[in-house]
């Protein structure tokens, strides 16, 4: 029996991960299976034309792709034609508007000065806490980093929002990936290649799965009970789902979204976040801006505000706190137990990816199995350990 006769494999999701794992199997010759619960492709990255005013709207919150593998960069491009875009998000704090992330023109803004970089850097640094050696929590990274005005200013509040609890109660790991600038660059991310697809994230993924060697099954939940049959199954279904809830819910950060339309241009960028503990969103964006290519009279905006996620809620953020790394650590072993069975992408390994990552662990992972099935070896349940 050849490769492409044998039994088929299933994939709960029709994200990043399932598509790019779907496509790299069916190309070695297999049938494959897609199961996505929502009525599309794409999971939160999908993109889809508001009827109203026509403009390309990232349905849950704004996805910019970057990333400084080449291999991945080829690998979207190959099913997408990419045009560039710079992410450059501004904040409003005390009744002004900064540029993000904190680079010398924050700088100087902030306290109304002139510094060059180097006496910037010197001034910064001054500002420091340098009593804290080893920071442990968030407030402790930030102070030690920038020091309390500039923590306070355009960290404490935005990050009390975001994560629904003070920073002190944050692990520093999430602030160390915040850069501070002492140039004038104000382009969000620093890798060599980004850019957006011209017509949105859902046609990618479309051309992704448009193989004669995958069926894509939508508004299909796919369960543990289900896999009888199948050669493997891979899951980017939350992990905590695929068994029952055994060890509680794992903890999640959600989204909502209050949308408004307006005739004309908002507020001259994409995203503006709001870092003032008073105002109740984390920011708002202008969808239009994120297609700088396409003209639009109209434009449509969403107020972004965070909460915890509740059993019916999309989880967005992994918390992943002392109490969810405990969890965490039940399931995983779980999920070490499965035959069969590995578990990708955010929600199957409960980690935050950026598209690029995830698509790179996806190839690694589509990859390994072509490797392990050859030998008659069994598959691991995790190929990045989430822990």
């Amino acid at each position: 029996m050849s490769v492409g006769q044998s039994r088929a494999i299933a994939i709960a999701g029709a994200g990043l991960s399932g598509a790019v794992i779907a496509r790299t199997l069916a190309e070695a010759g297999h049938r494959v299976e897609v199961f996505e619960s929502r009525d599309h492709i794409a999971g939160n990255c999908h993109t889809a034309r508001d009827g109203e005013t026509g403009v390309l709207v990232h349905v849950y919150g704004p996805h910019i792709f970057h990333t400084d593998d080449a291999e991945v960069w080829d690998t979207v491009n190959r099913f997408a034609r990419f045009r560039p875009y710079r992410n450059r998000v501004k904040t409003t704090s005390g009744g002004q508007v900064y540029s993000l992330p904190v680079n010398l023109h924050t700088i100087n803004q902030f306290f109304g000065r002139t510094f060059r970089p180097d006496e910037a850097r010197a001034f910064i640094a001054g500002k420091a806490d340098r009593t804290i050696a080893e920071p442990v929590t968030f407030e402790e990274q930030a102070l030690a980093f920038v020091g309390r005005e500039l923590y306070e200013a355009f960290f404490k509040g935005y990050t009390e929002k975001q994560w629904g609890c003070p920073p002190s109660d944050l692990p520093a790991s999430i602030l160390k990936r915040l850069p501070v600038r002492f140039n004038y660059d104000d382009d969000y991310f620093f890798h060599r290649f980004q850019g957006m697809p011209e017509e949105g994230y859902t046609p990618m993924v479309a051309a992704m799965l448009d193989h004669p060697g995958i069926a894509v099954h939508l508004q299909t939940p796919f369960s543990r009970g289900g896999r009888d049959g199948y050669a493997h199954v891979f899951s980017s279904a939350p992990l905590d789902n695929w068994f029952g809830m055994a060890y509680g819910s794992l903890g999640y950060r959600t989204l909502d979204f209050e949308r408004f339309t307006f005739e004309g241009d908002y507020q001259g960028c994409a995203v503006m976040n709001y870092a003032d503990a008073d105002v109740p969103y984390t920011r708002i964006t202008e969808h239009k801006h994120f297609a700088p290519w396409e003209s639009h009279d109209g434009s449509v905006c969403y107020r972004e505000s965070a909460r915890a996620a509740g059993p019916d809620d999309i989880p967005y953020y992994p918390i992943r706190l002392v109490r969810e790394k405990a969890q965490l650590a039940q399931y995983v072993a779980l999920a070490a137990g499965e035959t069969a069975t590995t578990f990708v992408g955010r929600l199957g390994t409960y980690r935050y990816l950026d598209m690029d990552v995830t698509i790179r662990e996806a190839l690694d992972c589509a990859r390994l199995y072509l490797q392990k099935s050859a030998a008659g070896e069994p598959m691991p349940a995790f190929v990045t350990p989430p822990l």
